[in-house]
């Protein structure tokens, strides 16, 4: 139902944050992931994602897209809950999930708190296919203004038929270098020349 919050930051603590949107406070759980990328005050825009129960209407907040959809993938896993999900954000990065994933990690997953072996491979099993078609790294390497280029760029080497990991490691490398004054043809010419 709801999108993402803009507003005033009220309170933040690294439970949650309370958003003032035009003088409707709006109190929303995050994660350590989240509040250390929320500024300490002032404006700010965070992504939700609102969980209906019987007995509350609980709101989630997120700095970035990306932990946003991790979330949601995890939560759809039976047997994870908001609260697991919430933890595991707080003590992995998005990305770093996603590579415990796809990688098979029973282990990495097993250290967090409240996993346990079972749980670790059921969300191995569940997501696997899933979360590696997804990108969890965008966001958080590059920045909102790139995303738009990046996404651009790595569509056009994708039709070209290069592979999707090899053209996030290229493309990642030179806007690293360059920064947002490089031109989408100038960037796609630039991974060419490197393949």
């Amino acid at each position: 139902m709801y999108e993402y919050f803009q507003g005033k930051i009220v309170e933040k603590n690294p439970a949650y944050v309370v958003i003032d949107c035009n003088g409707i406070g709006y109190l929303l759980n995050i994660s350590i992931n989240t509040f250390d990328k929320l500024p300490p005050s002032g404006d700010c825009k965070v992504y939700a994602h609102q969980a209906i129960k019987e007995d509350a209407h609980v709101l989630y907040g997120f700095a970035e897209p990306a932990e946003r959809l991790m979330f949601r993938d995890l939560i759809s896993v039976s047997g994870v809950g908001a609260s697991t999900a919430r933890v595991m954000l707080s003590s992995m990065s998005p990305n770093d999930i996603q590579n415990a994933i796809v990688n098979g990690d029973v282990s990495r997953l097993k250290a967090i708190k409240g996993i346990g072996e079972k749980t670790a491979q059921r969300i191995i099993i569940d997501l696997k296919g899933k979360v590696g078609k997804e990108n969890f790294d965008s966001a958080t390497v590059l920045g909102g203004l790139h995303n738009n280029l990046r996404s651009e760029a790595l569509n056009a080497l994708e039709t070209l038929g290069f592979a999707r990991n090899a053209a996030e490691k290229a493309v990642d490398n030179i806007i690293r270098g360059e920064g947002n004054s490089i031109s989408l043809e100038e960037l796609v010419k630039r991974v060419l020349k490197n393949f």
